[in-house]
């Protein structure tokens, strides 16, 4: 999927679509983010040594797994929420210039609420890895 496909199942717009392209391979949602240097989260983080800073990996990483839910979302406005992050752990630093490469899968689903656990990696260098926990509703109740 590009980002005009993956605009179909999530809502992130603008800047916030933080995913270039993913699909899913027998069950786990493989995802890619190429760092540029001019995402409006470097500006700051750090002015002469930019890093991508560790929440938006983690955002990285749940938009790449929403790819998995591409038949439930088929012609519905949906909304993704996440209700948790745990086990986050940051091994190595994303940078201008990385693809940053994500696996993620569903470890359990009850009612609108997943969890999910994921990696990150660029160049086969882990990372971050993370276990999460989001909720999708109709666009329109959007509440948890």
């Amino acid at each position: 999927m590009n980002k005009e496909e993956l605009m179909n199942i999530l809502p992130h717009r603008d800047h916030m679509l933080l995913v270039d392209e993913a699909e899913v391979i027998d069950g786990v949602a493989h995802g890619k983010k190429k760092i540029t240097g001019d995402e409006f989260f470097l500006k700051g983080h750090f002015p002469g040594n930019p890093i991508v800073p560790g929440v938006i990996l983690c955002e990285i990483l749940g938009q790449s797994a929403c790819v998995l839910f591409k038949d439930q979302a088929e012609g519905k406005d949906i909304t993704t929420l996440f209700t948790g992050l745990t086990n986050v752990r940051f091994k190595n630093q994303v940078k201008p210039g990385d693809v940053f490469e994500t696996e993620c899968s569903i470890i359990k689903s009850k009612g609108p609420f997943y969890w999910a656990k994921g990696i990150g990696k660029v160049d086969g260098k882990l990372c971050v890895s993370a276990e999460f926990s989001f909720a999708i509703f109709p666009a329109e109740e959007g509440n948890v």
